[in-house]
């Protein structure tokens, strides 16, 4: 089976490259003339375990191409698969500016039956303005060609990805027809052999159930940020309520831990999406507006306790962070708390060393040389009137705490994400603070 992939970023690359590794030959467009003919040398864009390996494999066994001419393949293809980025426009709403450009060329190239798959996040419809779009391209040309539309959304954790795709807890399928649905079956029956669920709806449900799961999950970090922040004011241990509460199997244990805030390419956008999408349709999402207030104040949650412990004047002083990209195992800096927490500190006047095990080259681009860049932790904490931990990387929690402390110019650590012990740091001779105990 022979399929095509529009878009290279994060999901269209692990997408293509995955189905390749069952045996799909895969043809991945992009107009981005040097990322393609980087990806046919095996460089690959993005940090994702594992990703770089299976690409340069599926290459050389000829399962997996990279082009940027989409007209050159899209007729040798069963389907197609739009991945193509959604960026937040200036009000918040999705930008379907490329989708629709992918749907203009397949109206204006396809010469024979076509299912087209929407795999980026778009909002509720956007399927259905894809098929008018390409309708209106093929009028334009005076040619009526049959095709099928169908929403395939992806539920990729970045870090584990490539475990996600490969071992999926549920596949969603929107579909219009029973032409479609089967071949959607035929593209994923590899993974069928493993039991994995496929879920079979409407093209609208399908659109809104991506949106629906970021929502919840989101709406779910947030609430714990809410309540650790009441945990530290009043003298509870929010470690123990999650534990209390994950107990239940009504709930569970995913997704309680709170932190210094959620970032990346997918939360804050599609929350953010899903509120305007509600207010085209003069619908308040109350709970979802609530989520996004406090996790835009939790991001902020480091310098607050930082101040308390030297006050309003922090001009100058060494400030150590540990951790830049949102999540540990990539180098994801979209919408990442790091980002809001270090212009803080360059306002209030601090210098700042930072250290990531990945993440430095993407920090660069975004912050220059506004901050300094460390090779390793302990360098990264050499004169620190603070250390402030932002990403729950592995390397970062078994360090030498007595090489930590004799490094820094004063003993405080700031633990945004909870993976110390206050009575552990407090042997050592340091100030421990983390969020809601």
């Amino acid at each position: 089976m022979k399929i095509a992939i529009v878009g290279t970023g994060y999901v269209g690359l692990v997408t293509g490259t995955c189905f390749a590794e069952m045996g799909t030959e895969v043809y991945c467009v992009d107009i981005d003339r040097s990322k393609i003919e980087n990806l046919k040398k095996g460089i690959v864009p993005i940090y994702e375990p594992g990703l770089e390996e299976m690409v340069i494999r599926n290459h050389d066994v000829g399962r997996l191409h990279f082009t940027t001419d989409l007209a050159s393949v899209i007729n040798d293809v069963e389907v197609l698969f739009s991945a193509v980025g959604t960026p937040p426009d200036e009000d918040g709403s999705a930008d379907l500016k490329y989708v629709l450009d992918v749907a203009r060329t397949i109206g204006q190239t396809m010469n024979r039956y076509l299912l087209v798959v929407t795999k980026s996040t778009v909002p509720v419809g956007t399927a259905q303005k894809i098929k008018q779009t390409i309708l209106d391209e093929q009028a334009k040309r005076g040619v009526s060609i049959d095709f099928d539309i169908a929403s395939n959304p992806e539920f990729l954790k970045e870090g584990a990805a490539v475990k996600d795709f490969m071992h999926p807890d549920r596949i969603v399928v929107g579909v219009e027809s029973d032409r479609a649905k089967n071949r959607m079956e035929k593209l994923y029956h590899p993974f069928m052999l493993n039991n994995f669920r496929i879920i079979y709806m409407d093209v609208s449900s399908a659109e809104m159930t991506k949106y629906a799961a970021n929502a919840m999950l989101a709406t779910r970090i947030s609430f714990m940020n809410d309540m650790a922040n009441l945990c530290e004011i009043i003298g509870a241990d929010i470690n123990m309520v999650r534990k209390g509460i994950g107990a239940d199997t009504r709930i569970g244990n995913s997704f309680l831990y709170a932190g210094c805030g959620y970032g990346g390419s997918c939360f804050p956008k599609d929350v953010k999406a899903l509120i305007k999408t509600a207010q085209a349709h003069r619908y308040p999402m109350r709970i979802l507006q609530a989520v996004e207030d406090v996790n835009e104040t939790q991001k902020t949650i480091l310098f607050r306790k930082l101040r308390e412990q030297y006050g309003d004047d922090l001009k100058g002083k060494q400030i150590a962070l540990w951790g830049l990209a949102f999540k540990p195992e990539t180098d994801d800096m979209r919408e990442a708390p790091a980002l809001v927490l270090i212009e803080t500190l360059l306002e209030a006047g601090c210098r700042i060393t930072v250290y990531d095990p990945v993440a430095i080259p993407e920090a660069q681009r975004r912050i220059g040389d506004r901050i300094h860049y460390a090779k390793d932790i302990y360098d990264a904490v050499d004169h620190a009137d603070a250390l402030l931990v932002v990403t729950e990387w592995k390397e970062f929690r078994l360090p030498s705490w007595t090489e930590v402390k004799q490094r820094m110019k004063c003993p405080i650590i700031l633990d945004g994400r909870n993976i110390y012990t206050a009575n552990e740091l407090t042997e050592y001779g340091f100030i421990y603070h983390c969020i809601g105990r």
